[in-house]
């Protein structure tokens, strides 16, 4: 449960920054051109890769 939580506030505060905190498109500007969709792609991509980048580096502990 706790790995859900750690994922989600992960991915949360991706998009809090893309669609709130970065009002001049400094950050993200380079995406100005890409349809709804690509943006979609890249965000589910975004929090498959980290979820399996966190379970990585978890299998040690459970292991234990």
């Amino acid at each position: 449960m706790s790995s859900f939580v750690v994922i989600f506030i992960i991915v949360l505060a991706v998009i809090a920054d893309f669609f709130w905190f970065d009002v001049y498109k400094k950050r993200w500007g380079w995406m100005k051109n890409w349809s709804n969709f690509q943006k979609a792609l890249f965000f589910s991509g975004f929090a498959i890769v980290s979820g399996i980048i966190y379970f990585g580096l978890s299998l040690g502990f459970f292991g234990n």
